[in-house]
């Protein structure tokens, strides 16, 4: 039997952009259609609402949102909302696709010149569309108003913390997986200090002690995430794996349960368009054993060989289960 699937982030909204007419049910370009999605047996699969940090981001965010609701309306048959405790039960028996939309980037909803309030009350028309956010990134690679992104030293901004004020109980996660290791450090000791009430994930991130890169998280900081009940989805991206060892993203996993983690690993694959990527020297993306959705059983297969029983159920979708509960009780 197919263990049920949860993943944190992919950019298949993005991917749509680019469509007169989107299509989720398409399978060229992406790894997280909707067919790669039912094939892999992900029961909830969370959709970033994703823009670079530039003029006019904020357009773009907008209709993603919108995408987002069109998938509920266009495809009831095939997907559903997932957005509080009874919905969240409901995914495990459900033969419908779990969706719940989060922001990769904050810049998606404010401008860097325009005032703040006015980012935020278009955050609230984007929470509209999408009836929920599940986390927040506060940056993508680049700095912007609200801190540094994982190739800046920047760290928390006046404007982060404006943010992380208006968060505060609100129920909806901060990502670290694009932050500096400064903005990262930054947000914990702020949180600390106010003693806010804002959960803290990485929604697709690796480890940097497996793989020397500045996107994956140093051990300081996976530590805190998983003290403070957090949970971090490994990434199946090559450039974040390893360049060469498809078996280094099995070491990730088995790293992030060395540091604690049993309750915490999950599975936040970063599916994204890769045709139109500038990087070439990155192709493959994907080694071909992680390169869509439809490979999720053979990589809990292999993961079976490493791991207790226990930890396969968490990894796949309990620890999120656990997360989101806490989240939203």
């Amino acid at each position: 039997m197919k263990s049920p699937v949860i993943d944190l982030h992919c950019d298949l909204l993005a991917h749509m952009l680019n469509m007169p007419n989107p299509d989720p049910f398409k399978r060229e370009g992406i790894g997280c259609s909707f067919p790669a999605l039912v094939e892999g047996n992900v029961k909830l699969q969370v959709m970033a609402i994703f823009t670079a940090t530039k003029n006019g981001s904020t357009a773009l965010a907008l209709r993603q949102s919108e995408i987002f609701a069109s998938f509920l309306a266009e495809y009831p048959n095939d997907c559903t909302l997932v957005h509080d405790i009874n919905t969240l039960k409901q995914i495990a028996t459900s033969s419908k696709l779990g969706m719940i939309a989060a922001i990769e980037n904050a810049s998606g909803f404010c401008e860097e010149d325009e005032p703040l309030k006015i980012g935020l009350a278009r955050l609230e028309r984007i929470i509209t569309n999408t009836k929920r956010i599940l986390y927040i990134g506060f940056t993508h690679h680049a700095e912007n108003r609200f801190g540094g992104g994982n190739n800046s030293e920047a760290g928390l901004k006046e404007d982060g913390e404006n943010l992380l004020q208006y968060l505060n109980g609100k129920k909806i996660a901060v990502d670290f997986s694009h932050a500096s290791d400064a903005l990262a450090q930054d947000i914990l000791e702020y949180l600390s200090k106010h003693n806010l009430k804002v959960p803290i994930l990485a929604s697709h991130s690796n480890y940097r002690k497996v793989f020397n890169h500045v996107r994956n998280l140093p051990d300081n900081i996976a530590k805190e995430i998983i003290q403070r009940g957090g949970i971090i989805g490994v990434n199946f991206l090559r450039a974040f794996v390893h360049n060469e060892d498809s078996n280094a993203l099995y070491r990730h996993i088995n790293y992030g349960i060395k540091l604690g983690g049993f309750n915490s690993i999950c599975f936040g694959a970063d599916y994204f368009s890769t045709d139109s990527h500038p990087d070439r020297s990155r192709v493959p993306f994907y080694f071909k054993e992680h390169d869509n959705a439809s490979r999720y059983p053979s990589i809990i297969e292999t993961i079976s060989q490493q791991v207790s029983p226990d930890a396969i159920e968490g990894i796949s979708s309990k620890n999120v289960m656990r997360f989101l509960t806490e989240l939203w009780k």
